[in-house]
């Protein structure tokens, strides 16, 4: 029996290709590190998954400072996919890992088509990875530095091959620097991907106008932040009208609020970003403020706002 005064509990366990996430909200990768940055600020079994920074094969150093400007409403960064690698994953970050109970979800990426088969092999024979999340954001050498993401028979091989090489479920994160978003997303679904998620960073750069040079080393970087969430919520709501499999959204998630809009536009779940590096908490506020606005709505289940956005 419910003691007086006390607001009865909601639901915010949802479904992601098989896993049961207990809450939609996780952390985006690239901004999570591998966990144990945020542990000493939150309680990292309060979130809906664990996901970590991208996996290369081999150790990657990144791109050179600078490489991070933080804008009027939004983060423009060049990191260029910093990495121990693999090896070093396995052996040093990944026992930290397992120490928590949310699904631990890897992100990977691979110059060609073979790099990501053998990380999804290597990682697929590790215990206590529950997804691994394929960011196709990169571009493929034996191909002319063409973008996996860009092209939709391109994006199909690398979700097809991972496919083959794991058992494990397979999110494909795409990127928004397309002319159709859909396009890839059908390509991707057709081809065996269990979840979408989306948007990775839209490209950008800035000047130092003392200088009169690129304000990064590396010329460009992605954009994040407040500033894409209207292109990011967009794109989240044609490609769930597009695809069956389910959508985690992403881009300019800073509070509760965002986050309800990314579900109601039809993510299943959603991923903050930049906004963890603006208060470490923001993830678990965001938790709090989920379930306080299903309450208010007199909601028993984060379900009913999957989709809901009424037309």
């Amino acid at each position: 029996m419910e003691q007086a005064g006390k607001r009865p509990r909601v639901n915010l366990a949802v479904e992601i290709t098989g896993l049961t996430l207990q809450n939609p909200v996780m952390p985006a990768s690239g901004t999570f590190g591998f966990g144990e940055e945020y542990a000493p600020f939150i309680d990292l079994n309060r979130l809906g998954a664990l996901v970590v920074k991208t996996i290369t094969l081999h150790p990657t150093p990144g791109n050179p400072p600078p490489r991070l400007m933080e804008g009027h409403c939004g983060l423009l960064n060049s990191v260029g996919l910093q990495n121990p690698g693999l090896e070093i994953f396995l052996r040093e970050k990944l026992p930290y890992l397992r120490r928590y109970t949310p699904p631990l979800i890897v992100s990977i990426a691979g110059r060609t088509t073979e790099e990501y088969a053998e990380l999804a092999a290597r990682l697929s024979e590790a215990e206590g990875i529950a997804a691994l999340e394929v960011n196709i954001s990169c571009p493929n050498v034996k191909e002319g530095g063409i973008v996996f993401g860009t092209v939709p028979a391109m994006a199909a091989r690398v979700t097809a091959i991972v496919k083959e090489h794991t058992h494990l479920p397979v999110i494909v994160k795409l990127t928004p620097n397309v002319t159709d978003i859909t396009t890839i997303a059908r390509a991707v679904e057709d081809a065996g991907a269990g979840a979408i998620a989306l948007i990775n960073t839209l490209q950008g750069m800035a000047i130092d106008i003392e200088r009169r040079r690129p304000a990064l080393a590396n010329i460009v970087g992605g954009l994040s932040g407040p500033a894409i969430k209207p292109v990011a919520l967009y794109a989240v709501w044609r490609v769930a009208r597009a695809v069956k499999v389910p959508v985690i959204g992403m881009g300019g998630i800073m509070t509760a609020r965002d986050a309800i809009e990314f579900l109601l536009a039809g993510a299943t779940a959603v991923a903050v970003g930049t906004a963890t590096l603006v208060d470490p908490g923001a993830i678990t506020k965001i938790i709090a403020g989920l379930e306080n606005y299903l309450t208010e709505q007199g909601l028993a289940d984060v379900r009913e706002l999957i989709g809901a956005l009424q037309i």
